[in-house]
């Protein structure tokens, strides 16, 4: 907490770190039980004497529905929260009716498969339509009838207007976090980001220092990628035997569906096995016609020059999907990376002045692919303690918390079904078989016999770019084509797609358009002026004898770039939208922790402009 700058302070009850579907459980669950009946506070403010508990919530995003993305889910702990939910009062929401899961073959032959996924190719062709085979039955486990479609910003929106109409909680979004306010081990607060600053986060013009919140409960729920999180886990390390290794990014667009769309409201699909084995694809169709879709490219897909953007074009155009999607029109696009290391991935859930709730948490059921109704669940349960703290009159200590919050989570079905799915993705370190019949094994026998797999840290999956093609580049060939990329400051993954068969994408203007052109017609990426860069590279010697520079290929806004003059990439936060891709996508360790990558994200301003999506 020392600091030689002079800066101003403010005192709440709690404090809030980022407004997602976790902050939504809490602060929906809290409000409702801050006044009693007859008009009396639950628990009298520490700050404001005779009013109930002071709480604010503050959000990185310019709007807090703001780059976020469309999910189906079971909705279990929501329902919960709204017995008498009626979707139609939610844009775009609608309950799921009908679902499937399709093996989609590869139509075109570029697809990089092993050879027994070739073998069960060879088997398949004969059974499938447009190139696809539907699951015939879809494991529990998977199956989300019963549950709903929604646009996480439109219902962000909903849920976060009924909490400021209550009058009892304060939600500032564009309002960035620059890091906990650590006293030893205990939290005391959040400071905010220094505003009027340089790239490089030295004072301008206009020099404000970020602000002191000091609060006697500050609740992270800034997700995955969140700066308070991750100042957390440096500072406190993780619980013995916890790693953070398994991610995806998520890469997903909103569509207007074409005239003529059979396809009904309510409609799930999931894919997997193209455009490349180890890429998933989903689509739900929303009431008015429109759809999200898009894929998630996980860290155990070992592609050096890996992208989500071309991938999720071709996939779009696979005969399977085109024949819904053709003649569509792009409505919305964006990004966003998904910690999927689940249980195995849990940080420190409470300690003397915090908790930790939502995907930042470990709350993401890595076996169901289900994240949201966990995340809303946790910020209930949160809400729940803290209620029965105030009530008892007991301060926010690591041992109340853990016993008020920690163990009613571990007691519930999130507890519970997070033991079953801790160990569902091992596999996966191993192959794409492997990692299916993983998933199968664990779901099936609810988590008692599951494939084992050593984990890896992301930097240690990635090959040099001349192991993974050989035999379709030669090193010659490789050679010229980086002098050609490096001088054009372009990546290298369109000339090796190019090279490796990938046919080029026909674009149309509407719905395949270039990257550039998502980013201005469906993104909307603005990055207010006076903040310093959210993204540094931890060590410039690192990036510049890096030959794959993984984190300009999987960059979701094209915002990292190869440096002409070589050196550490450039970083453009005029086109970041924020989805930390570039956190787990590096190839080289950081310099003071091989837990991590040389890639640094920090909290900033901005990024993507798009509340439906």
């Amino acid at each position: 907490m020392s600091d030689t700058v002079q800066r101003q302070e403010m005192e709440a009850d709690i404090v809030c770190v980022g407004f997602g579907p976790a902050t939504g459980g809490f602060l929906t669950t809290l409000g409702r039980a801050l006044v009693n009946e007859d008009g009396t506070p639950l628990a009298e403010s520490k700050v404001m004497p005779g009013m109930p508990p002071q709480v604010i919530c503050y959000e990185r995003a310019d709007d807090i529905g703001f780059g976020v993305s469309g999910v189906v889910t079971k909705g279990r702990s929501i329902k919960e929260s709204f017995p008498d939910l009626d979707l139609s009062q939610i844009p775009m929401a609608h309950e799921v009716t009908e679902e499937r899961v399709a093996y989609l073959l590869d139509p075109i032959g570029a697809s990089r498969r092993s050879a027994p996924v070739k073998v069960a190719d060879a088997g398949l062709k004969f059974v499938a339509r447009d190139h696809a085979v539907e699951l015939p039955w879809i494991p529990e486990f998977l199956q989300k009838h019963g549950g709903m479609v929604l646009s996480m910003g439109q219902f962000n929106q909903w849920v976060g207007s009924q909490v400021m109409g209550s009058g009892l909680a304060q939600i500032w979004p564009g309002t960035p976090v620059a890091e906990p306010l650590l006293n030893g081990r205990a939290v005391k607060g959040v400071r905010l980001v220094d505003q009027g600053v340089d790239k490089q986060g030295n004072p301008d013009a206009g020099y404000m220092p970020g602000m002191d919140v000091k609060a006697a409960l500050t609740v992270v729920g800034d997700g995955p990628v969140g700066s308070v999180g991750q100042y957390l886990d440096r500072e406190l390390g993780l619980p013995e035997g916890k790693h953070q290794r398994e991610w995806a990014v998520g890469m997903k667009m909103v569509v207007q569906l074409p005239e003529g769309c059979e396809l009904k409201p309510g409609t799930v699909l999931h894919t997997l096995g193209y455009p490349e084995p180890e890429i998933f694809g989903f689509m739900y169709v929303y009431p008015d016609m429109s759809a999200s879709l898009g894929i998630f490219v996980p860290s155990w897909f070992d592609n050096p020059v890996r992208t989500a953007y071309r991938y999720m074009q071709h996939w779009m155009m696979h005969p399977y999907l085109w024949k819904h999607l053709e003649g569509g029109t792009l409505r919305s696009w964006g990004a966003k990376s998904l910690q999927e290391s689940g249980l195995q991935g849990e940080p420190f859930l409470a300690g003397d002045g915090f908790a930790r709730i939502g995907e930042g948490s470990g709350s993401t059921n890595v076996l169901t692919g289900s994240g949201v109704d966990e995340a809303w669940a946790t910020g209930v349960q949160l809400a729940e303690a803290v209620i029965e703290l105030m009530r008892e009159r007991r301060p926010y200590t690591r041992e109340n918390l853990e016993s008020a919050y920690v163990q009613r989570r571990r007691e519930s079905w999130v507890g519970e079904e997070a033991e079953q799915a801790a160990k569902a993705r091992d596999g996966f370190t191993l192959g794409f078989i492997p990692g299916m019949l993983g998933m199968a094994l664990s779901g099936l026998t609810r988590g008692t016999i599951n494939m084992p797999g050593r984990s890896r840290k992301p930097w240690e999956r990635i090959p040099r770019i001349e192991e993974y093609f050989k035999g379709v580049v030669t090193e010659q060939e490789l050679i010229q084509l980086r002098k050609e990329c490096q001088a054009k400051g372009a990546s290298l993954h369109d000339a090796l797609m190019d090279r490796a068969g990938w046919p080029e994408v026909p674009l149309d203007g509407k719905l395949l358009v270039s990257h550039q052109d998502a980013l201005l017609m469906g993104g909307k990426v603005v990055a207010n002026p006076g903040y310093a860069d959210h993204v540094t590279f931890a060590d410039s010697y690192a990036c510049s004898v890096c030959t794959e520079q993984v984190c300009s290929e999987i960059c979701s806004g094209q915002a990292i770039s190869v440096n002409p003059e070589g050196g550490a990439p450039l970083f453009d936060r005029e086109k970041c939208v924020h989805c930390g891709a570039c956190l787990w996508n590096c190839s080289k360790p950081h310099p003071e922790d091989d837990e991590n990558t040389n890639v640094q994200f920090a909290a900033g301003s901005g990024g993507l402009h798009s509340a439906e999506n």
